[in-house]
């Protein structure tokens, strides 16, 4: 189970990686120290209109849920994945929370 567990901490971190840059670049472009790309204009859209990114769904596990509930949805998986590694492994699995059940 160690394995599954480290395999789903690269995805999840790969995932918050590009989580944060891309906010962080659409920041420094609101800000005006990086120019708004095409790229980064997509991703305020989609923000802007509740979606989540296609920019975050290529790095992501499946969901068709909205930006807040795919939010809300992500810290819990988030939450499952520390209480594993801070306590013990799970008696039971959520195993949708797994990013390929």
């Amino acid at each position: 189970m160690n394995t599954v567990l480290l395999q789903e901490i690269v995805r999840y971190n790969n995932l918050h990686g590009v989580i944060t840059q891309t906010l962080k670049d659409i920041q420094n472009a609101l800000i005006g120290t990086v120019v708004m790309s095409e790229a980064l204009e997509k991703i305020c859209s989609s923000l802007l209109k509740g979606l989540v990114p296609d920019a975050w769904k290529k790095n992501s596990y499946p969901s068709l849920k909205p930006l807040a509930s795919y939010i809300s949805d992500l810290i819990a998986r988030l939450k499952s994945f520390h209480n594993w590694i801070d306590q013990a492994p799970p008696k039971i699995f959520w195993i949708s929370g797994f990013y390929f059940t």
